[in-house]
């Protein structure tokens, strides 16, 4: 729509104020939504100790510079989840946060490196509720919208529908002709790899000599399971393989999955959920693994949170969500670019010598 390197151009803004616009009223629309539900609206801290502990998770760096010279480490938050957890082991029951985050080394039409995320949390509850929530979110936005569809790149679903559920397992057979259940271990780890691989070669997927299981499940997801979610009506992606849900809760009634699920619209990933993890240990070990794969892959290793790992000893049963909120607006508008939605977008490398 717009050369975001020069949004402030009268004539750039006058495009892009439209849609800046819906971006409000949808945003009070869902703050309305969430207190009128007893939800209390956090502000969580952007500088912390660690920024998150997954392994393709890229932070922003930075220091924090004392009186006498010395300087401590901070990142920008990927997300307000540590927080906001924290927030629930003080006694917090529902919240909400609309908070700035960032993500390095992710730029394209649907990533930006400073966005906004809806993230919310309930006690005492699992990613069942989560899953009424987001069905509860679609036609609010849309109606604050004066929208009837969601739209993305030709692609379109009804955001007043009832959400489609579906499995991992039945999206890998249905859309890329992969069993995926037959690669996965009895106790959630050390999948069959080889298998995997095999699978998504018989379906012309690449593979190569160093890829992981969680490469090539990753891979099978992008390219031949997310195009085809979210068409006609919202889909709800559940019950993730354990080893892709590194903060939620395993399935009590079989440990190869874990309860999370993702949401999607128009084969755009909106939002991601679980029931928490509560388990300090098993959270470490989960943390350490990831950052062990990190070091190995790009020879780096974030810190781990240990007020974090504390606290989740005294937090109570809890599900959260964290829904991208720049991306629903775009699909809400039918936008092409999320710098579209964005009211003062960072310019892309190829714009940067443009006047």
């Amino acid at each position: 729509m717009s050369n975001t390197t020069a949004w402030w151009r009268p004539h750039f803004h006058a495009d892009r104020r439209p849609l800046l616009a819906t971006r409000g009223r949808v945003k009070e629309a869902l703050r309305r939504l969430f207190t009128d539900d007893g939800f209390v609206e956090v502000e969580s801290a952007i500088l912390q100790v660690s920024p998150g502990n997954e392994t393709h998770l890229h932070a922003f760096a930075t220091a924090l510079l004392r009186a006498d010279g010395t300087s401590r480490p901070l990142y920008l938050h990927t997300s307000p989840e540590f927080a906001c957890k924290k927030l629930l082991a003080a006694g917090e029951t529902r919240i909400f946060d609309f908070a700035r985050v960032f993500r390095n080394r992710e730029r394209s039409d649907l990533h930006h490196p400073e966005f906004t995320m809806l993230e919310w949390y309930r006690a005492e509850t699992d990613y069942r509720a989560m899953m009424a929530d987001c069905a509860r979110i679609l036609p609010r936005a849309a109606e604050a919208a004066g929208a009837t569809r969601l739209v993305f790149r030709n692609r379109e679903a009804d955001p007043f529908a009832a959400p489609e559920e579906l499995t991992v397992v039945e999206a890998f057979a249905r859309h890329a002709g992969v069993d995926i259940l037959s690669t996965l271990a009895p106790d959630g780890a050390n999948n069959d790899r080889d298998r995997l691989a095999a699978l998504a070669t018989e379906q012309g997927i690449r593979t190569a000599d160093d890829d992981t299981w969680s490469d090539i499940f990753s891979r099978i997801l992008s390219e031949r399971v997310e195009p085809r979610l979210g068409c006609g009506r919202p889909t709800l992606l559940i019950d993730y393989p354990a080893s892709e849900a590194a903060l939620a809760r395993r399935k009590p009634d079989d440990p190869r999955f874990a309860e999370r699920f993702e949401l999607y619209a128009c084969g755009v990933e909106l939002a991601n959920a679980f029931s928490e993890l509560t388990d300090p240990q098993e959270q470490r070990r989960r943390f350490e693994a990831d950052m062990d794969e990190k070091e190995r892959i790009y020879g780096e290793r974030y810190p781990i949170d240990e007020a974090f790992l504390a606290a989740l000893a005294l937090m109570p049963e809890a599900s959260g969500c964290a829904l991208g909120f720049d991306r629903l607006v775009m699909l809400l508008t039918g936008a092409r670019r999320i710098e579209d939605v964005l009211w003062t977008p960072m310019p892309r490398d190829e714009e940067e010598s443009r006047p």
